[in-house]
């Protein structure tokens, strides 16, 4: 069934109808100079997409949908310059080892107006993949509206 403004359906899947298993939802929405969500396709190359957002990050998630790979977070508390080199897994189970320290594996630039990829790794850049991300705004801006 397609999604609604009050309703999505899961469907009939893997564990998502398992008896007994916690399933999460999180629906999110575009605000401007706030936050934004989408999907990009990688490159495979070491100068990655640039994904417009149209503010500079402060915390960025995003998942390969085409394997099973983790979810990570970048954000610019660790990371105060670019690349982003140290990100967290919000999907695993491994306590406080979820923090990778300046992995040069999956840099990211948190640029002015968006994101750049900085590598070409399956994680965040494999040819043809795509990968879905929510961006959170590092200065949030509120939009005046017209009467």
């Amino acid at each position: 069934t397609e999604p609604t403004n009050s309703v999505f359906t899961i469907g009939s899947t893997g564990n998502m109808t398992t008896s007994g298993e916690s399933v999460l939802g999180l629906l999110w929405t575009s605000i401007p100079g706030f936050s934004a969500f989408g999907s990009y396709t990688g490159n495979g190359n070491a100068d990655g997409p640039f994904v417009y957002t149209g503010f500079k990050p402060r915390w960025l998630l995003m998942k390969e949908t085409n394997d099973a790979t983790n979810w990570l977070i970048y954000d610019s508390e660790r990371n105060v310059s670019n690349p982003t080199s140290f990100y967290l897994f919000p999907n695993t189970d491994a306590g406080g080892n979820t923090y990778e320290a300046a992995n040069t594996n999956l840099p990211v630039d948190f640029l002015s107006n968006g994101f750049k990829i900085r590598n070409n790794n399956s994680g965040t850049n494999a040819s043809s993949d795509t990968y879905v991300w929510a961006a959170f705004a590092e200065h949030p801006q509120k939009t005046a509206r017209a009467r």
